[in-house]
């Protein structure tokens, strides 16, 4: 069974590509590109990292240029998976129906199966498969009541998620970020044979919400 997972970086595609890696399926990686920063289905803070992160995978990835225009998109997407052979399509969504019905409908029309390894899991339980699994996570974007500059290119750990925790008393945030409140880079997983190291970034913060963007980096072996 072929698989191609919509892969952002962040550290919802990379569980679920862990996920279904280890249950021995063969995953290629699919690399959204919005023109647009407000895309309505794909992320595109250091996306053009992706590849780096395949590379330390070793795993198959392209990338395709969408229009970022909220349904034009897909139809984008559909037109270009439509000639690839496949069985099914991965996507890291874990409570946003808009998104998964977008990816069912894109799979309906390929005759593809939809798959969704982290649907509705519990949020702890993402975060808990992060910390444990030894996922290294960062902070890219932020864009929710509650979080400041100093998030950007904060390490996702258990102070973190404790916080999280808190502001999500205070505000109701997703604590998985799930309603766009925030957006990871993974420079570690269980997956890499090299991680990535980031060496110098840049961040930009406008009134409420900013982002975290790699500069350079380096690759350090795990041997």
């Amino acid at each position: 069974m072929r698989l191609i997972l919509l892969y952002s970086g962040g550290k919802d595609s990379n569980l679920a590509l862990y996920k279904l890696i280890n249950k021995g399926y063969k995953v290629d990686l699919l690399t959204i590109i919005p023109k647009t920063f407000d895309s309505w289905m794909f992320h595109r803070p250091n996306v053009e990292f992706t590849k780096v992160q395949a590379e330390c995978m070793e795993l198959n990835w392209q990338s395709f240029i969408v229009s970022g225009e909220k349904d034009k998109e897909i139809q984008e997407i559909i037109d270009f998976l439509k000639d690839k052979e496949i069985d099914g399509i991965v996507a890291g969504a874990i409570k946003s129906r808009y998104q998964k019905e977008k990816i069912e409908y894109i799979c309906d029309k390929l005759n593809v199966k939809p798959i969704f390894p982290l649907w509705e899991l519990s949020e702890m339980e993402i975060l808990n498969n992060i910390i444990e699994l030894g996922f290294e996570v960062y902070f890219s974007c932020v864009a929710a009541e509650g979080f400041g500059k100093e998030w950007l290119g904060r390490k996702l750990d258990l102070k973190a998620i404790n916080e999280l925790i808190k502001l999500k008393e205070k505000y109701g945030i997703s604590i998985v970020g799930e309603g766009g409140e925030y957006e990871t880079f993974v420079c570690d997983s269980p997956l890499f044979k090299k991680r990535i190291k980031v060496t110098t970034s840049e961040i930009v913060w406008h009134r409420n919400y900013g982002y975290w963007f790699i500069k350079n980096y380096e690759l350090i072996s795990k041997n």
